[in-house]
């Protein structure tokens, strides 16, 4: 028996989607911010923060200086709505004579089928929707990793998609298994029997619950707003998405490890001038390439260790184009609970500054 994936049904998987105002006004560049989830990947967790972002934006866009309309896009990772792909996980696949023989277990999608997927649905954006001026990428948790794939492998390939920048939201980018939540999870690898059942043992346990005391959990215990709330009840009520999250989140333990991006992907762009000679691009000026990020003082998922390596190994090349902030304001990795507004109006200031509005 061998393992196999899922179709993916991409007209079924959930998305968020905030066209700007001016979209139709061909004398301005249009900019489009591509947003990527953590795990659990339901984007309906970021609706309060990309919709905050949005009113903030319209708000620039009406400024007489602004050239620039911005269309804001975020979608589910797959796997975590039962409707994005078919048959289910753990579903056995009869063998096809005409190929293969062996019988094939569906399991969830891994963190490099996420990549992948999100890149193709980016360079469709790009081309079915409008060819944008500016790509902007967004990436909170795990999603951070994801941006710095999809910029990274734009970087090194010939893709047509114009990828400007990154901003990455409490970023999980190296060694999250020395993170406090990430030596958790991986004690599950320990034992093989909860390893390979996790998934089942859990979903088991919330099935158990009446729904009236799974909504009560999760609105007066854990006092999630409204938004959350439904999120979270919809991802334990699904027939796939524990199992998706556990799965990605063990792949996520394996992968994400040792930083593996060459110097030269955090430094700027060069542009030539009319003799051919590269010239250093100015700063601020929303030229060159740019990275945000914005770790917690205090995160579970990061390593304390981990982070301030990371930190340091920017600082010393001095060409890298990037900008870190340690928030102090104690802001949760779940910034998108409660804190949607705030973080918000942090993305704003940084996408002001990466198209040149400061």
């Amino acid at each position: 028996m061998t393992n196999t994936s899922a179709l993916v049904i991409p007209d079924k998987i959930p998305f968020l989607s905030y066209p700007s105002p001016r979209s139709s006004n061909k004398s301005l560049k249009h900019v489009l911010i591509f947003f990527i989830p953590g795990n659990p990947g339901l984007i309906s967790y970021y609706a309060p923060f990309l919709t905050a972002l949005h009113q903030l934006l319209q708000e620039r866009e009406k400024s007489p200086d602004c050239n620039y309309a911005y269309d804001i896009y975020g979608r589910n990772l797959i796997g975590f709505a039962d409707e994005d792909h078919s048959p289910p996980f753990g579903s056995l696949t009869s063998p096809d004579h005409g190929a293969t023989t062996t019988t094939r277990v569906i399991l969830p999608f891994s963190l490099e089928q996420q990549i992948a997927l999100l890149r193709s649905d980016l360079e469709r954006l790009n081309r079915d929707c409008r060819v944008y001026d500016d790509v902007i990428l967004i990436g909170h948790s795990v999603g951070s990793y994801i941006a710095l794939e999809l910029f990274h492998r734009h970087h090194v390939s010939s893709c047509t998609v114009p990828i400007k920048a990154a901003i990455l939201l409490f970023p999980t980018v190296s060694h999250i298994a020395r993170s406090p939540s990430g030596q958790k999870l991986n004690l599950l690898a320990t034992y093989s029997w909860l390893d390979n059942y996790a998934h089942a043992v859990a979903k088991g346990f919330v099935s158990l619950l009446p729904a009236s005391v799974l909504s009560f959990v999760v609105h007066k215990v854990m006092k999630f707003p409204p938004h959350a709330a439904e999120a979270t009840l919809d991802f334990l009520r699904s027939k796939d998405g524990i199992w998706q999250a556990l799965h990605m989140g063990k792949d996520e333990m394996r992968t994400i490890t040792e930083e593996k991006w060459q110097k030269d992907f955090w430094e700027e762009i060069t542009s030539t001038d009319t003799e051919g000679e590269g010239e250093r691009e100015e700063e601020g000026k929303g030229k060159g390439n740019k990275f945000y990020f914005y770790f917690a003082e205090k995160d579970h998922w990061v390593a304390d260790a981990c982070r301030d390596e990371f930190i340091a190994a920017r600082k010393q090349n001095p060409r890298a184009r990037t900008e870190i902030v340690i928030g102090t304001e104690k802001i949760p990795h779940a910034f998108c609970i409660h804190h949607s507004e705030t973080v918000a109006e942090k993305v704003k200031v940084w996408i002001d500054e990466i198209t040149g509005q400061l």
